[in-house]
């Protein structure tokens, strides 16, 4: 028998792998689920994008490789889009790099700056791909907190008095993935400092800014900030593309060149066709947004509905497409209550635990459900 690499011994098969298995068996065996638990858009792109895909796969050498750093047109749109929501100024011939998807970047940006041995802080609760990369690249995560009594952002002061010597990435998502949390821009601007400061490489995963969020944001929009920050962003919630893997990384050029190094070893460019949806995607008018907004915004109002027949307390401030929501006092364990939900309700809601021990308590509501779902599970209780 073929023995594994040891860095498979790290890490665990994503929880939505092996429990959408699960539901997925349960579906087949007849049982009526609603699956209300993963954030993937089941909405589609706008017509646009799709006209411009369908027309671009007949363009000549639509169908040979294509470059590492994408198409020109798509970092121009990428810089112009950049401008023109968060008022920041990018290169598009050297501050960007388009990636098939934000999670590749997470990969690529691991294997370009982490050694063996290298800290990384990660935020708890946080996106799980953070801690399994760091794992697989040999680094060591070290959760920093964010709890709900502090907005769900990192006491700096506390974390900057600990020995920071090793950490050399810090993973920071706002808006915040699970909780919704925005980051001010203050807020923003201490972060960059504090990076600054303890020599650390800031990376703020960005996808949610445009989805129920009124006063979008970039990490990159702090002066100073590109010297020791990088932004991923996606297409995948903003444009309803999550299948079509388009992301980006924005930074500087020297960060980037090294990012570029580890990404043209691992792929060979982007579809042709996919670069031109894009670049239609990034072009979209403010009734792309108020139209996106319009359908979340009746969604999470039934959410909340939903949430308050299981006795839960949430945030009507928290934006992107989950409802993040605290259990019934009592109700302490998060997964035994969504798998109780699952057996009784054939609803399958996300545990607040996948994201991190401060998630216990907690559960997930994704928006990526029709209405009429939605009031099918509120008549299920």
């Amino acid at each position: 028998m073929i023995q594994t690499a040891d860095r498979l011994q790290t890490v665990e098969e994503y929880y939505f792998s092996i429990k959408l298995r699960e539901v997925r068996s349960m579906a087949a065996s007849g049982k009526p689920i609603i699956n209300i638990g993963i954030g993937s858009p089941d909405l589609p792109p706008s017509e646009a994008v799709i006209s411009s895909f369908q027309e671009s796969i007949r363009h000549a050498g639509a169908h040979q490789y294509q470059s590492y750093q994408g198409l020109p047109e798509l970092r121009e749109t990428i810089a112009h889009f950049y401008k023109e929501k968060f008022n920041v100024d990018v290169d598009p011939s050297s501050e960007i790099l388009p990636l098939m998807g934000s999670k590749e970047g997470i990969m690529h940006i691991s294997m370009a700056f982490l050694n063996q041995g290298d800290e990384v802080l990660i935020p708890n609760p946080g996106y799980p791909t953070y801690t399994a990369v760091t794992k697989l690249v040999g680094a060591i995560p070290r959760q920093y907190d964010l709890l709900a009594a502090n907005g769900w952002f990192p006491d700096l002061e506390k974390l900057g008095k600990e020995d920071l010597s090793k950490v050399k990435i810090m993973w920071v998502s706002y808006p915040h993935m699970p909780t919704g949390a925005t980051a001010s821009s203050l807020q923003l601007e201490a972060l960059v400092t504090f990076a600054k400061k303890n020599s650390i490489l800031l990376v703020n995963d960005n996808p949610y800014s445009f989805v129920l969020s009124k006063n979008p944001l970039s990490i990159l929009s702090v002066k100073g900030a590109s010297e020791t920050a990088l932004e991923l962003n996606s297409l995948s919630k903003t444009f309803n593309m999550a299948g079509w893997r388009v992301g980006m990384v924005l930074g500087s050029k020297l960060n980037l060149d090294a990012i570029l190094k580890v990404k043209s070893n691992m792929d060979s460019g982007m579809f042709y066709g996919i670069q031109k949806g894009a670049i239609e995607a990034l072009k979209s008018g403010k009734e792309w947004f108020f139209h996106l907004d319009k359908i979340y915004e009746s969604r999470r109002k039934l959410m909340y509905q939903l949430a308050d027949k299981l006795q839960c307390t949430y945030d009507t401030n928290a934006v992107g497409m989950f409802v993040w929501a605290k259990l019934p006092n009592g109700s302490a364990d998060s997964e035994a209550f969504i798998d109780q939900i699952l057996q009784d309700k054939n609803i399958f809601i996300a545990p607040g635990t996948i994201f991190g021990s401060n998630g216990e308590g907690y559960i997930r509501f994704s928006l990526c459900v029709t209405e009429e779902k939605i009031q099918e599970a509120i008549q299920r209780f």
